[in-house]
């Protein structure tokens, strides 16, 4: 019974984790050919490049892979304990191959499983139907758009929009305000699942499984359809754009569902997921394990390639830049300038930026750039590694440290995603450095961008974690806070909180 479930779910796994769905590259696609900004639309080439290679390569898109969530529906009668079991097998199978980066981490003790199995990992939601098949759909959603879900408990005061009362108006007020606040730290742009009502558990739970509609579908409630058009319609006036650097797309979808709820409760719950939104199902034969049919995606009809040519695309003024750096070179950077980036980094993110603020570095930091990046490594035959997916984390998780850690040890660079905050940017201003960012989830584009890798401290914070030294080529980024107090991130989030004002008193 079931002798090919094991290779079906890896195969699904697989597939989610490097190949887009078509509803997404379409609606990434016409944000690619509408976008204007010139930011944008180099991060949104960067982006279509990178969709391209994952696919052609079988590479993860994003290096962070997520929390795989199932959703399972199995005849009666079918052992849903084995379907667990193998579905289990098949995550570590997929991590040992690495096409899932290893993120399963025991939350007391801060150690890596090495599998992405552990206690409530994956997780796994089972239900019962009445067909003579097994379906099994998976969402692989990262940490960064994960950290920008938000919930709401109606009534409340919101931000430049007001008050948000239990109403529809009330709950597009809410959309409104995620999408803003996610700015560029959830990979605009972004799509959003949102659950009105239910509790604060099940809340969640329906806004997810919003995530799971196509992005062109229609809502069956005619209510809900009414307000989805309109988000869209709507929602891309406030200029966050790709990555936050400003445009004309931060969401390319919005889906909501409705659940009862107790009278003294209203929660608009919101699940929001970026552009490597990793989304695939397999209806599956109940006897043999075999895949019967693909959801979401025809596999007999190729995708249509995002870029007819290379995606990053050199002006000439690009400033080259090789480690170490100096003071004077980084005074002279200013917010916007394009940089590529050669020579010797360092990877830090949470763990080792918190063992930074006690401990002396393993190795000598002075002039160096740290990329907030948890990787995918491949160790080889020979013993050395290889750098199999390689884009930003999301930067703010390390602004209680940054600042110390720039002035404690000399470093004149630091590059992730999604910018940071006042903290870092006064220690920037008086220390002498820069943040540059990188596209979020151009996992394979950067990647070729490592030529190799030198060495790794502190492994025992696990793959994602550990500080890996990388040495660069041609790495591009963009600076957007620079050593004179100017900051990107906050020229865009006060402009889109400008106009966030004037959509809550839009006519309805």
């Amino acid at each position: 019974m079931l002798s090919a479930f094991f290779d079906s779910m890896v195969s699904l796994i697989v597939k989610t984790s490097t190949d887009l769905p078509p509803d997404v590259r379409a609606a990434m696609r016409v944000a690619m050919d509408r976008e204007e900004e010139p930011r944008a639309t180099q991060a949104l080439n960067i982006i279509g490049q990178n969709i391209d290679l994952a696919a052609d390569g079988e590479g993860a898109i994003c290096q962070d892979t997520g929390m795989p969530t199932f959703e399972v529906k199995t005849p009666v009668g079918v052992n849903q304990i084995e379907l667990k079991k193998k579905i289990r097998e098949a995550v570590a199978e997929a991590t040992k191959r690495g096409k899932l980066r290893p993120n399963s981490v025991d939350s007391l003790t801060g150690e890596n499983s090495g599998n992405n199995i552990g206690p409530g990992m994956p997780i796994l939601h089972f239900e019962q139907w009445e067909r003579d098949e097994i379906e099994v759909k998976l969402i692989l959603k990262g940490g960064g758009c994960e950290n920008m879900n938000i919930q709401y408990s109606l009534p409340t005061e919101l931000p430049q929009l007001g008050r948000a009362d239990r109403t529809l108006e009330g709950v597009r007020k809410c959309i409104l305000h995620a999408v803003w606040n996610a700015q560029g730290k959830g990979c605009a742009p972004g799509a959003l699942g949102v659950g009105i009502g239910g509790d604060r558990t099940s809340g969640y739970v329906l806004a997810k499984e919003q995530l799971f509609r196509t992005l062109d579908d229609v809502n069956p409630d005619e209510r809900l359809a009414a307000l989805e058009a309109e988000i869209m319609a709507t929602v891309n006036r406030l200029g966050v754009g790709t990555m936050g650097f400003g445009g004309k797309t931060s969401l390319i979808g919005c889906k909501v569902g409705v659940a009862n709820r107790l009278p003294a409760s209203f929660f608009v719950s919101v699940a929001y997921d970026c552009w490597a939104f990793r989304r695939l199902g397999v209806v599956i034969d109940p006897v043999s394990g075999e895949i019967r049919r693909w959801l979401y995606r025809d596999p007999g009809v190729p995708a249509l390639a995002m870029m007819d040519q290379a995606g990053f695309r050199r002006t000439g003024r690009e400033i080259a830049l090789t480690t170490p750096l100096d003071e004077a070179t980084v005074r002279s950077l200013k917010v916007g300038d394009v940089v590529l980036l050669n020579g010797r980094s360092y990877t830090g993110r949470d763990a080792v930026h918190h063992h930074l603020m006690s401990h002396e570095p393993p190795v000598d930091l002075a002039g160096s750039l740290i990329y907030h990046c948890g990787p995918v490594v491949k160790k080889l035959d020979d013993g050395s590694w290889t750098i199999t997916a390689a884009g930003p984390t999301t930067s703010i998780r390390e602004e209680p440290y940054q600042a110390d850690i720039i002035g404690r040890y000399g470093i004149r660079a630091v590059m992730g995603k999604g910018g940071m905050g006042p903290k870092t940017l006064a220690g920037l201003q008086q220390h002498g450095a820069v943040y540059l960012n990188a596209v979020g989830g151009a996992a394979q584009f950067y990647a070729r961008c490592i030529e190799r890798v030198d060495g790794v401290s502190l492994q025992e914070f696990g793959t994602p974690e550990a500080m890996w030294h990388l040495q660069l080529k041609d790495f591009p980024a963009v600076v957007t806070m620079d050593s004179h107090g100017n900051s990107l991130h906050k020229d865009v989030e006060q402009a889109s909180a400008r106009e966030l004002a004037t959509l809550a008193t839009a006519e309805r």
